[in-house]
């Protein structure tokens, strides 16, 4: 310390018990007295020899009188007394005597000190100062700082929305379980809210955070006492259950389940949810699982679980691994597949009923496996939803459509080509630009372009569907909604979208025996709300010619199906087009939805 005495010997009045104020001792007293800090001069015995006013004056506040240590007090015994770590504590008085001895250049510690008003820190430093052994020992206030630093490291490891364990917390206390030796069974529940999203959506983003508080306090109620609670981000919570087999987490997770059955209340408003639950068990005992592991495989219950339904709960099993890492896997190579020039498009002809003529087609995409050959969509495109890729794949479609229909118009082959768009691409808002920038990309008309979605897709989110289907229709693209008549959406949300086909589905068109005039009078029906809406309708899966004949007796402008043609590669078209008199465009494409799995693999 700057101020601290240099001298190698101090006086020898300034060494005494009961030493006086003249002189060299009252000059080593006086800069004492003036560190602001609490400060004693100790000898090597660990005796008082001097004390400054920061010292006496905090012994006073703290009102006991263990700290009113005179000269010649005993300042070891004192440490000893009153700080809470003995081990810490006499672990410190040893460097200090060593520091007293000159084994030591100094001595720091920080420490803590129970007082009546609550726990301080403080900072030691001690310095030697003179060849008997005298130390200087000052005792700096840092609670301020202390609290900052664990404030601080409570909030890196707590969600600060539900005050739970977060993350990286979350996983640290289960490795610490599963790297005990010896350890008892323990478990780990993945918990994601069904529905979570239509809240935010909804009711606003601060309903959302009310319902995630709200599910913490639930979920800690339900859960034992050597449990742990913790949220990993959005709706996504995860229970560690110490000291639990498998059957005893399937008990937790119904309790867990339970706490849906009462409504939430947000924003005045009673809303009542469920959740889907996952289960990942370790055994008793040594295991060379992590907390990654464990948690990934309730991830991947969870998951199982919400595609069996939702609100369900499901154990993870090695088979579910295994069928998961397979999808990943396949996601994985279609990614690449997308990139790389591996997927290749067919095209299906369609009738234009009225003149019998074949002017456009239906673009159907196909992924060419280097191991597993060709592979219909019904085998990827679900993978392809589940992973995001949807949108990707969407773009790449457009650019080999305009590129092949450049191709084609060198071959005096004019045609509408029709392609899907999934509803995951109009939640991005790209789907004007991305469809623009095909078409300008490789020159194709914009006329000679057919979007199509499905009906229960635009349904979803009927204004966002309409702003962007009137301004691809703006830009001279039509629009088609796919499978008309499988949903259960409202008409009246239907009938104000700006479309030109109802592609009329397949369930209706591939009627059963005795059902005919069943079919025929759904049939008429879409076919006359067509015309009322101002647009034209197609037939799709037509596979016998009693169903062609049907759709043409009710008015159907379009048909498809495999009785008219299957899908085929894009070399092939051209000879089927000219042996029928086809490719003199009189009428707009049609296409399958993106995420179909159920799309004609021929």
């Amino acid at each position: 310390m700057g101020d601290q005495p240099t001298r190698s010997e101090l006086p020898e009045d300034a060494r005494r018990p009961g030493v006086g104020r003249s002189g060299d001792g009252a000059l080593v007293a006086a800069v004492l007295d003036a560190l602001p800090s609490p400060t004693l001069l100790v000898d090597a015995d660990g005796r008082v020899r001097l004390t400054n006013l920061a010292w006496r004056a905090a012994a006073d506040s703290f009102g006991d009188p263990r700290f009113e240590v005179g000269l010649g007090g005993d300042y070891f015994g004192l440490a000893l007394d009153v700080m809470r770590d003995e081990q810490a504590t006499r672990g410190l008085i040893e460097d200090l005597r060593r520091l007293s001895r000159g084994e030591l250049d100094s001595v720091s510690a920080d420490y803590a000190l129970p007082t009546g008003g609550g726990t301080r820190w403080y900072h030691l430093m001690a310095s030697r100062v003179d060849q008997a052994g005298h130390i200087v020992v000052t005792h700096s206030d840092v609670t301020s700082r202390v609290q900052a630093e664990r404030t601080s490291a409570w909030q890196a490891r707590h969600d600060s929305l539900t005050e739970l364990p977060n993350r990286a917390h979350l996983h640290e206390l289960i490795d610490q379980e599963l790297q005990r030796p010896d350890a008892p069974a323990v478990a780990v529940l993945f918990l994601d809210v069904d529905g979570f999203k239509d809240v935010n959506d909804s009711l606003g983003h601060d309903a959302g955070d009310e319902l995630l508080r709200q599910l913490a306090a639930r979920l800690t109620a339900v859960t034992r006492g050597q449990d742990t609670v913790g949220r990993l981000g959005g709706d996504e919570f995860v229970v560690l259950s110490r000291d639990c087999d498998l059957d005893g987490a399937e008990m937790l997770a119904q309790r867990c389940q339970v706490t849906f059955d009462q409504p939430f209340e947000l924003g005045g408003r009673m809303v009542r949810l469920s959740a889907s639950i996952g289960i990942a068990a370790a055994p008793g005992g040594r295991t060379t699982l992590r907390s990654t592991d464990l948690v990934r495989d309730a991830d991947l219950a969870m998951y199982a679980a919400k595609a069996a339904g939702r609100n369900r709960v499901r154990v993870f099993s090695p088979e579910l691994g295994a069928l998961v890492q397979g999808k990943v896997q396949m996601a994985s190579e279609l990614r690449d597949a997308i990139e790389d020039g591996q997927l290749v498009l067919h095209y299906q002809p369609i009738l234009h009923v009225p003149t019998g003529e074949y002017n456009g087609c239906e673009a159907l995409v196909r992924w060419q496996h280097p191991e597993r050959g060709l592979l219909p969509p019904g085998d990827f495109l679900p993978v392809a939803e589940q992973y995001d890729l949807l949108v990707p794949l969407t773009r790449w479609v457009l650019r080999e459509v305009g590129a092949q229909h450049a191709a084609w118009r060198a071959q005096d082959l004019d045609l509408v080509i029709g392609v899907n768009v999934h509803a995951r691409h109009l939640s991005t808002g790209t789907l004007v630009d991305d469809v623009l920038s095909a078409l300008e990309e490789s020159g194709m008309p914009p006329s000679n372009l057919v979007c199509e979605l499905t009906e229960t897709s635009v349904a979803e989110d009927p204004e966002c569907a309409a702003s962007q289907l009137a301004e691809l229709r703006r830009r001279g693209v039509e629009v088609s909604i796919d499978d008309f008549g499988s949903g259960f959406s409202s008409l009246g949300q239907l009938v104000n979208l700006p479309t030109g086909v109802l592609k009329i589905d397949r369930s209706l068109v591939a009627f059963t025996e005795g059902r005919e005039s069943h079919a025929a009078a759904a049939i008429a029906a879409i076919v006359a709300l067509a015309r009322a809406c101002g647009s034209e309708s197609l037939a799709e899966g037509v596979e016998t010619a009693g169903q062609l004949a049907l759709a043409t007796e009710l008015g159907c402008t379009f048909a498809q199906g495999y009785h008219l043609a299957r899908p085929m590669p894009a070399a092939e078209l051209p000879a089927w087009m000219a042996a029928r008199g086809g490719g003199r465009r009189r009428h707009p494409g049609s296409v399958l939805p993106a995420g179909k799995a159920t799309l004609p693999a021929g």
